[in-house]
């Protein structure tokens, strides 16, 4: 039985893509607007091939730096190197909007009687900014955070610390994330795993496999009361 539906925070509740969006519609951003696309895609490719390079370095740094780091790659790239503009993207990463869905699909899962927590990149006081932007605050038990453990995902001991934390067998927790490489990573350590694929892209070939595919999270609550 599932005693818990634990999340990965960006791409899976929070739209990480908001940032570039917002900010290519504001005043002064016609001469860039037309690269949002572009930005917001190459900013989440970095921020997460610089999670991963750094933990098989063994040189950890927390998830705002990595952050900070891919855009300024994101930037360069697209040919720009205003600061105004580097400082209003980072401001805006802080308060990132959930997805549509995530608000009543969360409040289902509690009314089934579900516990519910985070287990992210993130670092604590990114996970509670976004938490406290998104009008989801009081909602989770645990925001797990990887700094906990100095390593990011998918290292194994990012996963141990759902059950050292909420007590709970690998098997009892259901995790739901947007990527397709961390959903298999918490197949492979035993949780019941749910990919949202958002964007449709094919399964990785990696060494677990989820269960579980969603387009998006509206149908996880009548999911999680069939297992």
């Amino acid at each position: 039985m599932i005693k818990a539906c634990v999340f990965d925070a960006y791409g899976t509740l929070f739209d990480v893509g908001a940032a570039a969006r917002i900010a290519a519609g504001e005043p002064g951003a016609e001469g860039w607007a037309g690269k949002w696309p572009q930005i917001a895609a190459d900013w989440r490719r970095k921020q997460l091939e610089y999670t991963w390079l750094r933990a098989v370095a063994g040189a950890h740094a927390d998830f705002w730096r990595v952050t900070q780091d891919g855009l300024d790659w994101a930037l360069e790239n697209a040919g720009l190197s205003d600061t105004g503009l580097r400082s209003r993207l980072l401001q805006l990463y802080w308060d990132l909007a959930a997805f549509p869905e995530v608000p009543a699909m969360l409040a289902a899962l509690a009314a089934q009687g579900q516990r519910l927590a985070i287990l992210s990149n993130g670092s604590p006081g990114m996970l509670d900014g976004a938490v406290r932007s998104a009008g989801l605050g009081g909602v989770f038990e645990a925001l797990f955070s990887v700094e906990s453990v100095g390593v990011f995902k998918p290292d194994r001991r990012v996963y141990e610390l759902v059950g050292a934390g909420l007590k709970l067998a690998p098997q009892e927790v259901l995790f739901v994330s947007s990527n397709g490489w961390d959903a298999c990573a918490g197949a492979a350590y035993g949780f019941a795993t749910v990919w949202v694929n958002r964007d449709g892209a094919p399964r990785d070939r990696l060494f677990g496999s989820p269960q579980h595919l969603l387009s998006d999270l509206a149908a996880l609550p009548g999911l999680v009361e069939t297992l």
